[in-house]
């Protein structure tokens, strides 16, 4: 960890040097450090970029408000793992689950054709979130339910892996869609309107505006927020579901006679953009985790690498500086279109042999594994963080 006290408060950067950060991100890290209403220090993890407002792999404490771009716009964004009782697959066997997940899970900005199971959305029971209200939620609800069970763009990902611990895994990257991004794109434009309103003096260049939390305008955004991480987990629930049910299918095939029930334990799951009420140093504060995981004492986490690398399954250790958090990822080395314009088609097909995968072109190169930091260095980078429970090696890999 490496610490500086230029600002208003210390930032502790869990990289080797300042350096290893671009130069966005570390201007975007000290306006959080001069933010009025951020608590103690601002931490940022090893797979940090730069994003809207605040660094992708940033995280932040705040006294008495909440800002929408410190969560970011896909609100409730993360990882779920599940381990099998499997140890063996074959290429042609991977090749036809993949062929069969595609069948089931729209990809990219497509969505299901039909609604899905109304039950299977999240329920909000929580008093405190029924009076803040759900207004964007409401009105987007029923284009949720055509995307729950849906993977989406970007770096969103399933993955068929190896473990160290001789099992397969089945991983999925994923979020809230549109829903997230609606919700996040309401508040933080009201947000943007009120701070004006309110003359604040935090600079409107740095994206940085702000609801008080005990407003009605806090508490609204708090609650359509918590439903999207809800949603989120729902989404990846469903995929995973669906994932498990041709796991079993295709290997306990009435055609074969060497058929195999496969196992699957409970499903690990974490997410990494969202801000929760906790209490760090004493205080009750605000921490606004983008593109970072948490990682309390004893936790099970999840930090994928690139398609083409390694990731792992984690225990946080509960480290205090971190606000008890850690790397969510690999994290960008370089913008999408940086990559398609730099990267070499054949160097990244090298990188991913063995593989079932979907590159096949330069336009495919802004999510080949040149576009991502090298997962080996940020997990060196975090020990004090986390320890690795199992290392994943990919098998197959679908990425929209």
């Amino acid at each position: 960890m490496k610490v500086t006290n230029s600002e208003k408060l210390p930032v502790k950067l869990w990289m080797k040097e300042f350096t290893d950060m671009e130069s966005g991100a570390w201007e975007q890290a000290k306006n959080l450090a001069n933010f009025p209403f951020a608590f103690r220090h601002i931490a940022i993890m090893p797979d940090a970029h730069q994003g809207y407002g605040m660094p992708i792999g940033g995280v932040m404490a705040t006294k008495g408000v909440i800002s929408p771009n410190c969560v970011g716009v896909d609100i409730g964004c993360g990882m779920c793992a599940v381990k099998t009782s499997l140890k063996e697959i074959d290429t042609d066997t991977l090749k036809k689950i993949m062929g069969e997940i595609r069948k089931v899970i729209p990809l990219g900005s497509n969505k299901h054709k039909e609604k899905q199971d109304d039950s299977l959305m999240p329920r909000t029971v929580d008093e405190k979130h029924r009076k803040g209200g759900l207004k964007i939620v409401t009105q987007e609800y029923d284009n949720a339910l055509l995307s729950l069970g849906t993977l989406g763009g970007g770096n969103h990902f399933i993955e068929i892996q190896k473990g160290s611990d001789g099992h397969i895994w089945i991983m999925i990257h994923s979020g809230s869609r549109n829903l997230g991004f609606k919700v996040a794109n309401h508040y933080n434009k009201l947000a943007v309107k009120l701070n004006e309103k309110w003359g604040s003096a935090v600079p409107k260049s740095w994206e940085l505006a702000f609801l008080p939390v005990d407003s009605e305008e806090g508490q609204a955004y708090i609650s359509e927020m918590q439903y999207c991480v809800d949603f989120a987990l729902a989404n990846r629930k469903l995929m995973m579901d669906r994932i498990e049910n041709i796991f079993t299918e295709t290997f306990y095939d009435n055609r074969f006679s060497n058929k195999i029930r496969p196992n699957f334990e409970p499903i690990i799951n974490i997410a990494h953009n969202y801000a929760s009420l906790e209490n760090h140093f004493g205080q009750n504060v605000w921490v606004h985790r983008k593109g970072a995981t948490k990682a309390t004492e004893g936790l099970t986490g999840i930090i994928p690498g690139s398609q083409g690398t390694s990731s792992y399954i984690v225990e946080g250790l509960g480290n205090r500086e971190s606000f008890m958090s850690c790397a969510h990822g690999a994290g960008r080395k370089m913008g999408r279109k940086v990559a398609k314009r730099t990267l070499n088609l054949k160097e990244e097909l090298k990188k991913m042999e063995g593989i079932v995968h979907g590159i096949r072109s330069e336009k495919d190169l802004d999510e080949a594994p040149g576009s991502y930091k090298d997962i080996q260095t940020v997990m060196e980078n975090q020990k004090d963080l986390v320890k690795i429970k199992v290392k994943l090696t990919p098998l197959a890999v679908i990425k929209s």
